[in-house]
C-alpha cells in the first residue's frame, strides 16, 4: 500500500504544478511521517553518490548552453541551414529541424534549443507565410534532438547511474537522431505540399559568394561540436574535460565573434546558469534518495514480477516499458525521469535480452517524445511562449508529428537493436 501512496503523492504534486525537486522532497516527508521509514538513513546515499567527478559535466554543459543561447551562436547555424534548403518548398521548416539538431548537439539542452531556434526561426516562418501552428509545433518537436545527438547531459547521467560507458551511451542515439531528423523533415514537407502562398528563398548555387560568406561565419559555431566530440572519441579528453573546453570555447566566440554577449551580460548569464545548476543538483539529490528507497523496497523486482505476470512475450513487455517511460516523461523533465526510470526498468528490459546501451537509446527517444506529448508536455507550453502561438493551434500538428515521426523512430529504435548498437560496437568494440 505504501508504494501506491508514493505513486499517488508524486503524481498529485507534479500535476498541481509543484516543482520536481519539491515534489520529491514532499514524497520524502510522506515516507518519514506515514511509511515508518527513517529518511535520514537515505541521506548519506545521496551525498555519497553525488560525490562523483562525472557529475561535473552537468553544470559545465549547462553553462555552455546558457552562453551559447545569449551569445547568438545559433543564428549563423540557422542562416547556413536556411541557405541550403530555404529555396525548396517546406525548406524553412527543414532548416529549423537541421538547425535544432546542430545546436542541440552543442548545448545538449532541449529548452535552450527551443528558446534559441524558436526565437530566430519563427519570424522567418511567419514572413514566408508558413502555417503558424505547424511551424511552432515543428520547432517544439525538433527541440529534443539535443537529447539524442551527442554530447548529451542525460546520457552522462544514464551511464553514471547504470555503470555503463559514457561514450557508448552517446553513440547509441546518433542513428535514431538522424532518423528522427529525416522523418520530421518528411512529415513537414507532406503537410505543406498543398499549402499555397509560401515564400521561397532565392535559389543559390554551391559556389555562390553568399554561401561561402555564410559558411565562413558559421564555421566557429560548427567547430565547437567537432572539437568536443573529436576530443572525446579521439581519447584526448574525458566528457568532463570536453564540457569544460565547451565553456572556455563558447565565451570568446559569443563575445568577440558573434557579439551576442558583453562582459556585463556574461555575468548575468552566469548568475542565471548558477540558478539552473542549483535546481538541477537539488533535483538529482532528491531523486537519488527516492531511487534508493525504491531499491531498498525492491521495487524493480516487484515491477518485474508484475510485468511478467501480464505477459512473458518480449514484444509486449517492451511495449509496456515504452508506455511507462512516456507516462514518466509526461510528468517530469528528462533528467529526473531518467534518474527515476533507469534503475527501475533496466532489470526488466535486461530480462528480455535488451543490452543496457540499447536501452539508453530507447530511454532517450521516449523521454524526448514524452516532453512534447499532451496533456502535460512541458516543451509544448514553453514553445507556445517562445513562438507566441496558442497551444490549441499547435496541438493537431504536434500529434501528427508524434504519430508519424516520433513513434516510428521509437519503434525502430526499440525493435531493431542494431540502430543503437552499430556505432558503439564499430567505434568502441
Amino acid at each position: 500500500m505504501i508504494i501506491l501512496g508514493v505513486i499517488v503523492i508524486l503524481c498529485a504534486l507534479l500535476l498541481i504544478g509543484v516543482s520536481v525537486p519539491m515534489a520529491f522532497g514532499g514524497l520524502l516527508i510522506f515516507l518519514a511521517l506515514v511509511g515508518g521509514h527513517d529518511v535520514s538513513g537515505f541521506l548519506p546515499t545521496g551525498h555519497w553518490k553525488m560525490n562523483s567527478l562525472v557529475l561535473l559535466a552537468i553544470p559545465l554543459f549547462i553553462i555552455a548552453g546558457a552562453v551559447m543561447e545569449k551569445g547568438r551562436i545559433a543564428k549563423p547555424l540557422v542562416s547556413l541551414a536556411e541557405l541550403f534548403v530555404g529555396h525548396l518548398k517546406g525548406g524553412l521548416t527543414a532548416a529549423s529541424v537541421v538547425a535544432s539538431g546542430i545546436f542541440g548537439s552543442i548545448s545538449g539542452s532541449a529548452n535552450a534549443t527551443l528558446t534559441c531556434i524558436g526565437s530566430i526561426m519563427m519570424p522567418h516562418l511567419r514572413q514566408a507565410n508558413y502555417p503558424q501552428g505547424l511551424s511552432a509545433a515543428l520547432i517544439v518537436s525538433a527541440s529534443p534532438l539535443g537529447l539524442l545527438i551527442p554530447p548529451s547531459a542525460s546520457h552522462i547521467l544514464y551511464a553514471w547511474v547504470t555503470q555503463q560507458s559514457v561514450l557508448k551511451a552517446f553513440l547509441s542515439t546518433v542513428i535514431p537522431g538522424i532518423i528522427l531528423v529525416f522523418l520530421l523533415c518528411l512529415v513537414s514537407y507532406l503537410c505543406l505540399r498543398k499549402v499555397e502562398g509560401l515564400t521561397l528563398s532565392r535559389k543559390v548555387t554551391p559556389f555562390n559568394l553568399v554561401l561561402r560568406q555564410r559558411s565562413f561565419k558559421a564555421l566557429p559555431a560548427l567547430t565547437m561540436p567537432a572539437i568536443i566530440l573529436g576530443g572525446i572519441y579521439g581519447g584526448i579528453m574525458t566528457p568532463v574535460e570536453a564540457a569544460g573546453v565547451a565553456v572556455i570555447y563558447a565565451i570568446p566566440i559569443g563575445i568577440y565573434v558573434y557579439k551576442g554577449l558583453t562582459w556585463k551580460t556574461f555575468l548575468q548569464t552566469m548568475r542565471s546558469a548558477g540558478v539552473t545548476i542549483g535546481v538541477v543538483m537539488i533535483m538529482i539529490f532528491m531523486v537519488l534518495i527516492v531511487s534508493r528507497f525504491l531499491l531498498f523496497e525492491d521495487i524493480p523486482g516487484i515491477a518485474k514480477e508484475l510485468v511478467y505476470s501480464v505477459s512473458d512475450n518480449p514484444i509486449v513487455i517492451l511495449l509496456m516499458v515504452n508506455l511507462v517511460l512516456i507516462l514518466i516523461g509526461m510528468l517530469m523533465d528528462d533528467i529526473s525521469g531518467l534518474l527515476l526510470s533507469a534503475p527501475l526498468l533496466l532489470p526488466i528490459v535486461q530480462g528480455v535480452g535488451m543490452d543496457p546501451i540499447h536501452f539508453a537509446a530507447v530511454l532517450g527517444v521516449n523521454l524526448g517524445m514524452a516532453n512534447i506529448t499532451p496533456p502535460t508536455a512541458p516543451l509544448l507550453y514553453l514553445g507556445s511562449q517562445v513562438t507566441d502561438t496558442p497551444v490549441n493551434e499547435m496541438l493537431k500538428p504536434t500529434l501528427i508529428l508524434i504519430v508519424f515521426a516520433w513513434l516510428p523512430t521509437l519503434m525502430l529504435t526499440t525493435f531493431i537493436p542494431e540502430l543503437a548498437l552499430f556505432l558503439p560496437e564499430l567505434l568502441l568494440g
